[in-house]
């Protein structure tokens, strides 16, 4: 894959030493790791919540991959299958979203972008380390996350998919009329289709498709900003109750982040992903109070909030670079990048996590298994 940052003039030494540094900052070092074991079990906490979350549960365990840690995606795992795993009722297959640091639930019910991230974690982890007792029979838990994602509900009482099964788009909860762009991930589809069980792989081949002809409805035609969450039809959906979900909001800043990732794993142009990584790329920093101050809507209009993750915004925007071939935008944002600190808050999870992804895309290191 493309080292961007070699492109740009970042040494090997120092990209590897900044990829080191940053796992060090997540998983070991006091008082910035959100990473806490205990004894064979460990969680990702979520800072600025007391959580944890499926979603950065699913984040560390990819992360071990990409660092080829055995030990803390076991540990990871194990927690979450301990804890947020539902054995029965509507849920059965899924995991409760969000846990406190002792295990309680919060919440009953999932959240579909970490069921994603689980099941490829597992499948990638049954191809390096090899499957073993469970629940380290990692390539049948994959297999099964992504059965229950698919066909949950095909029977009476038993709940609701995460994908529907009419249009293939991942669904923003089981069974909910809409979608969140940041989690469609056609990359990970194509991969999943792979390993999961073989009459779901076609499902997950269309899903891949599903989604590739979707982002570009939901993704503003000259920003390139996606929502929050959208609608089948691409237009973003309003919430009197949380206005913000119209917004380009958290959430969103996944979508440049999953474009540049795409982008790595897949040799073949998109043109789609290039001319949306442009347009974005273009729009934040002709907007710079957009990445650092002022939440806007997708068409760049303002929205009064204050920007919560500036970091994780300026990373993922960086990490659409790996979309374009070398260019003057991709330089000033992975210039910025570079120079930025990661976060030392109480609101450091999500930025920090969003951080190492995106070095590890500009890096061409975060790789297919």
């Amino acid at each position: 894959m493309r080292n961007i940052l070699n492109e740009y003039g970042y040494s090997d030494e120092l990209v590897n030493q900044k990829i080191n540094e940053t796992w060090e900052h997540i998983f070991e070092n006091e008082p910035t790791k959100f990473y806490h074991e205990d004894a064979d079990m460990a969680y990702m906490c979520d800072t600025g919540n007391d959580d944890a979350r499926t979603e950065g549960m699913s984040y560390g365990m990819m992360m071990a991959i990409q660092m080829n840690r055995q030990d803390i995606f076991d540990k990871i795992w194990l927690w979450s299958k301990t804890y947020m795993y539902q054995k029965d009722g509507p849920f059965a297959g899924y995991f409760a979203w969000s846990c406190k640091p002792d295990g309680t639930k919060n919440a009953e019910g999932p959240a579909p972008d970490g069921e994603e991230y689980y099941a490829l974690a597992l499948f990638y982890a049954s191809k390096l380390w090899g499957d073993r007792e469970a629940p380290f029979d990692y390539s049948r838990q994959g297999k099964d996350i992504i059965q229950a994602m698919i066909h949950k509900g095909e029977e009476e009482n038993t709940g609701d998919p995460m994908f529907n099964r009419d249009n293939k788009l991942i669904l923003f909860v089981p069974g909910s009329p809409f979608s969140d762009p940041s989690y469609h991930l056609p990359h990970f589809y194509e991969e999943i289709a792979k390993y999961c069980y073989p009459e779901d792989k076609e499902f997950m081949l269309e899903a891949a498709k599903a989604s590739r002809a979707y982002l570009p409805t939901t993704c503003h035609s000259i920003t390139g900003l996606a929502p929050n969450y959208s609608n089948f039809d691409g237009s973003p959906v309003e919430l009197e109750r949380r206005p913000i979900v119209e917004a380009h909001y958290s959430d969103a800043y996944r979508v440049a982040l999953n474009i540049g990732t795409d982008a790595q794993w897949n040799s073949k142009t998109n043109k789609w992903n290039e001319e949306t990584a442009e347009k974005l790329q273009n729009f934040f920093l002709s907007r710079p109070d957009a990445m650092t101050d002022t939440v806007v809507y997708i068409d760049g209009t303002p929205y009064p909030e204050e920007i919560m993750h500036p970091l994780g915004l300026l990373a993922t925007a960086a990490a659409a670079s790996a979309a374009r071939p070398v260019n003057e935008a991709s330089r000033e944002l992975v210039k910025r990048f570079m120079e930025a600190e990661m976060r030392v808050d109480k609101r450091r999870y999500y930025d920090n996590c969003l951080y190492f992804f995106s070095l590890l895309v500009l890096a061409g290191k975060y790789r297919k298994v």
